[in-house]
């Protein structure tokens, strides 16, 4: 008869080093820099500062590791002809500003620990390794391998995923913990949209008797809702009228920002609040804000029509109302529209990038078509995309089964599958799902300012990744 293990108690045994081993993951500002990229290392320094850190970890504990041209790497244990793959990532998303303490200073206030990185996603992938390590500590036999892949591109354009799946051998079943528990088995298929104009470029004088838009920038990624706006106006209208209308549009609204004055410009900022793209009306979007003002006063003809552009299509919008493409179906809800990233300077040209999360069954060809045709009546071009279909797999799948009944041995509540509109790496192997972290009721903080994770729920998914990859590959 099997000895029963108390997962979670094994785990707090190990909280300690659990916690440094993490806190050192956390501190490296791994983002990706392509400024920084060499053989070996083509999303930047950083990042792969980071995979070689989980690769030292791997070396120190007794794993075969294997790093992959630096697009990602593995820690593998156990034998046998069949993989078990636990995919993550050690790339994080730009940290923006507002934050209480430096965001890669890991630090625990209140019982939660916060870093770029907490939540999505080096906090969950070292409670993987942690599982594994647990089950390796333990001695416990298995008849698989179990790998966890990590990669260094996700926050961006699944590079590293695509390259590693070139070069290595794809695991049987699996999960990423990216994302939220009980069980995501659906997700939605996304484009990230760049649309770019030339129009801007052909208009550099200013015009007078009306406000003209120098430029108009805010976002850093397609898949954050952007929490800074700017526009730059130039002109002879009456500046302090101008000031005073903002001041009462921020105070009218309850959001933040200012105007400030210098020579023949005025500058306007909107502070916003980020939030995860899968999710955009749950943040603040300021470039959607500033250009609700910029609405509201004279522009040139050609900056209008970029704000009208936004105004038109993408405020008050988050489902793809104004732009006649809202839709949803009954496994993954509701199409979403994330403007995440804006351009426009005066003489130059002008861009946005969408990031657009639609349900499993649409026609996701015509939806493009739709799009070019909405961007093109502002004389924008889609001149490039990247798409990720939709993905599902089936409640009857053995490793949902599994998974399901790790999770309500441990937790006593029912495992429910869920879809989501965010993209997981479960996408991006066979037969894989979502499996945490973050448990029902908790907050959302990735790709927020001050990202954490509750420590305890640290504790607690370490232990249910430890027993669902025992039971996966015993």
């Amino acid at each position: 008869m099997e000895k029963r293990i108390n997962w979670l108690e094994e785990v707090s045994k190990r909280e300690s080093q659990l916690l440094e081993d993490t806190k050192g993951l956390l501190s490296i500002p791994s983002i990706l820099d392509e400024s920084t990229a060499h053989e070996g290392a083509p999303f930047g320094a950083e990042v792969a500062n980071a995979i070689q850190y989980v690769a030292n970890l791997g070396e120190r504990d007794g794993f075969q590791t294997k790093n992959v041209d630096g697009y990602a790497m593995h820690v593998e244990m156990g034998e046998g002809s069949e993989l078990i793959g636990v995919l993550a990532h050690v790339d994080v998303v730009p940290v923006g500003g507002g934050w209480t303490s430096p965001p890669f200073e890991p630090e625990i206030r209140d019982g939660r620990l916060y870093a770029r990185g907490a939540i999505d996603d080096k906090g969950p992938a070292m409670a993987a390794y942690y599982g594994m390590k647990l089950i390796q500590d333990l001695g416990l036999p298995l008849s698989k391998r179990v790998r966890l892949i990590l990669g260094g591109d996700e926050e961006s354009l699944w590079r590293c995923m695509k390259h590693y799946f070139s070069k290595e051998e794809m695991p049987s079943m699996g999960f990423t913990p990216d994302a939220d528990f009980p069980i995501i088995n659906a997700e939605k298929g996304f484009y990230d949209i760049q649309a770019n104009g030339t129009t801007a470029a052909s208009v550099k004088e200013v015009v007078a008797d009306v406000w003209t838009l120098e430029s108009f920038q805010s976002g850093q990624r397609v898949n954050m809702v952007p929490d800074l706006a700017k526009a730059v106006l130039v002109g002879d209208e009456d500046v302090f009228e101008l000031k005073e209308q903002f001041q009462d549009f921020l105070l009218q609204k309850g959001i933040q920002g200012y105007a400030e004055e210098s020579n023949e410009h005025v500058t306007l900022v909107v502070h916003g609040i980020s939030h995860h793209g899968s999710e955009p009306e749950k943040g603040l979007n300021a470039a959607l804000e500033l250009a609700r003002f910029l609405t509201t006063i004279k522009l040139d003809v050609v900056g209008g029509r970029y704000i009208k552009l936004i105004d038109s299509y993408l405020v008050d919008s988050f489902f793809g109302e104004k732009m006649e493409i809202a839709q949803e179906d009954e496994r993954t809800g509701a199409l979403t529209v994330n403007a995440g990233v804006f351009n426009y300077t005066m003489g130059e040209g002008e861009g946005i990038r969408l990031n657009i999360r639609y349900p499993i069954s649409i026609d996701d060809d015509q939806l493009l078509e739709q799009l070019r045709e909405k961007l093109a009546v502002y004389d924008l071009e889609i001149d490039h995309y990247d798409r990720k279909r939709g993905h599902y797999l089936s409640p009857d799948h053995p490793l949902v089964s599994t998974l399901s009944r790790v999770y309500e041995e441990q937790t006593g509540e029912p495992a429910k599958l869920m879809a989501i509109g965010g993209a997981t790496y479960a996408r991006a192997a066979q037969n894989c799902v979502a499996f945490g972290p973050l448990f029902p009721g908790r907050l959302e903080v990735a790709h927020q300012k001050d990202e954490f994770i509750e420590w305890d729920d640290m504790v607690r998914a370490t232990a249910l990744y430890a027993q669902a990859i025992y039971e996966l590959a015993k």
